[in-house]
This record gives C-alpha cells, sequence and structure tokens, in this order.
C-alpha cells in the first residue's frame, strides 16, 4: 500500500494569500505517490493563474477551472476526474503538516481500515501554530461502523469535516456532496459511514484549519439554518432505517438548536421564526438528552439552563432576547 496513488483535492475560490502555503504543504508531503487537483471554482483574484504556474511546475497536479458553484461542486468535480485509489480533501486556505499523508496512509493499512481520521489544529489568521512535542507511538482507536456512527453525533473524538482524513476511494462511488448547502460536510457524513466497516482514529495532528476573520461560517446568515434543515431530515430518516443511532443524532440536533439559537439575530421576521423552531426543538429534545449517558455536558448544562424558558435561557447565556 505504500505505492498507493492517493488524490488531493482542493477547491479554490479567491485565497489568493494562502494558496501558496496550502498547495506547497501538499507537493512537499514526505509521501510523494499524490494526484493534486486543484479546481478553480470561479477565482477572480490571482488564485487561478497560480494554479495554472503549479501545473506547469510539478506533473502530479491537475486544474480545473469553473464557473463559480461552490465547494461542494468543487469537490464533485474532482471526485469525477480523480484516479487515486484513496482520496483526500483538503482547504484551499488551510495546510498539511509534511507527513499528515503518510501518517493516515500507515494508520488506514495497519488497521485495514476504510477510513483514517487524524486531529486537526485551529489556528487564527495572521498566527502560526505552536511546535508540539513529538509522539512516536501515538495510540489509534478502531472504531467499527456503527460505532463512528454515534461517536460523531455524539461529537466525541470522531467530527464530521471532510479534511483531516483519508478515505478509500470506492466509498465515493455514486456518492456526491449536495450542492448549494453551508454544511455539506455534515450532509454527507451518515452516507460516508455507512459504506464503511472500520474507521481508524489517530491523534497524530494532520490538518491545520485556518479561521479567518469574517468567514461565512463565524457570520451569521439564513443559511446557517441548513444545519436545521439537514439534521431534522436525517432524525427522521434514522428513526425509520436506523434507529440505534437516533439518540446520537438527535445529541447532535439539540447542539445546532441551542448555537442558532445564541447566534441568530432576532430582530428580523426570520430571525423570531428561526428562534422559535430552535426552542420548539429544544424543548422536544431535552427531556431524552438529559437522561442520555453520552450527550456531552455542554449540552446537559444547557438543557438545565433552558428550564428557565427563552428568556431566562438567552439571560444566562448573556445574550438580550430581541
Amino acid at each position: 500500500m505504500e505505492g498507493a496513488l492517493i488524490s488531493v483535492i482542493i477547491p479554490v475560490y479567491n485565497v489568493e494569500p494562502y494558496l501558496q502555503q496550502c498547495v506547497d504543504s501538499v507537493l512537499t508531503q514526505t509521501y510523494r505517490n499524490l494526484e493534486v487537483l486543484l479546481i478553480d471554482d470561479g477565482s477572480t483574484d490571482g488564485s487561478a493563474a497560480m494554479c495554472d504556474q503549479w501545473a506547469e511546475r510539478d506533473n502530479r497536479v491537475r486544474v480545473v477551472h469553473e464557473t463559480n458553484r461552490g465547494l461542494s461542486e468543487a469537490r464533485n468535480t474532482a471526485l469525477n476526474l480523480m484516479r487515486g485509489t484513496h482520496v483526500m480533501m483538503v482547504d484551499g486556505d488551510d495546510w498539511l503538516p509534511t507527513d499528515a499523508v503518510l501518517h493516515l496512509l500507515q494508520t488506514l493499512t495497519a488497521t485495514d481500515a476504510d477510513l483514517a481520521v487524524g486531529r486537526w489544529l485551529m489556528v487564527p489568521d495572521g498566527t502560526s501554530p505552536q511546535p508540539e512535542a513529538e509522539n512516536s507511538t501515538p495510540q489509534v482507536v478502531i472504531y467499527n461502523r456503527d460505532e463512528a456512527i454515534d461517536e460523531i453525533f455524539y461529537q466525541g473524538e470522531l467530527t464530521n469535516s471532510s479534511c483531516s482524513r483519508l478515505f478509500k476511494a470506492e466509498i465515493f462511488n455514486g456518492l456526491r456532496y449536495e450542492p448549494g448547502l453551508l454544511y455539506e460536510d455534515l450532509a454527507i457524513t451518515y452516507d460516508l459511514l455507512l459504506r464503511t466497516s472500520r474507521v481508524a482514529y489517530t491523534p497524530q495532528l494532520v490538518y491545520y484549519y485556518r479561521q479567518r476573520t469574517g468567514s461565512i461560517t463565524r457570520e451569521f446568515t439564513p443559511k446557517r439554518l441548513d444545519v436545521l434543515n439537514i439534521l431534522e431530515q436525517l432524525e427522521q430518516r434514522v428513526g425509520h432505517e436506523a434507529p440505534q443511532h437516533l439518540r446520537a443524532v438527535q445529541s447532535r440536533l439539540l447542539s445546532s438548536y441551542f448555537n442558532m439559537l445564541l447566534l441568530m439575530p432576532r430582530s428580523t421576521s426570520w430571525g423570531k421564526e428561526a428562534a422559535d423552531r430552535c426552542w420548539h426543538g429544544i424543548k422536544r429534545l431535552r427531556r431524552d438528552c438529559l437522561t442520555d449517558a453520552r450527550v456531552r455536558a455542554k449540552n446537559k448544562a444547557g438543557i438545565i439552563a433552558s428550564l428557565l424558558g427563552m428568556r431566562g435561557f438567552l439571560a444566562l447565556f448573556c445574550r438580550k432576547p430581541s
């Protein structure tokens, strides 16, 4: 497996200040047998030209220029073109430690897993990550499919991100990201996991996530309510198809109700309607989640605070109802 071709998918949209660090971190990996797919999603800065320059210098790089259609469509384009037996996702403003690909491949191969997941580190824009003490023997945890699903939706060590992990490419056969969603990773997570039998988690750092000021995930817009649509639909689906995972999905949905309620502006008609939706969801789920031993403490604290009513809950968390 050391000779496996790994496709690294990098969607690119107006990330000129960050793209050099991102692509260089991939091209200088200690594992060299890579196919790097740069999907220019209609960039209007210098990103497109940078992609073409890399393709001229390194024959491992393939570039596709498209009109702007969003992250999901850019990833789908690459998934349709990739030739690797394994695939990684890297966002154009993030970067990798030099041995990330090798470590993930070794983890996946040694454990006979379908998916290897590593640890990621959030780095505020304009700062540099601090050196970490080397861990020569990181403890790898193996999950079967059902355990991995619960671990992700209970928000344990595994996350729903498509980054910081290495997939067997066959997992994506006939499966693609849904266009137009803000939480595209969350929307595909359950179906991806259904195609696995073993998931390996390593605490080795394999991904640097850049926290950019003004990022869409840091500002509240109505699109952020996509997370509720995704999880409410999944709750209904799992309730019929796999009720053993219902509590885990409801725990994740409760987290989103709390998060959206605290973030959204309630001075608009849509904001008031969304707040009522969240509050109704909190009241519907809180009793079962409170008695669920796997629901994280943060959710249980929110449940207890919610007994004060919406105004009391918001006052307790330093937000005035509007």
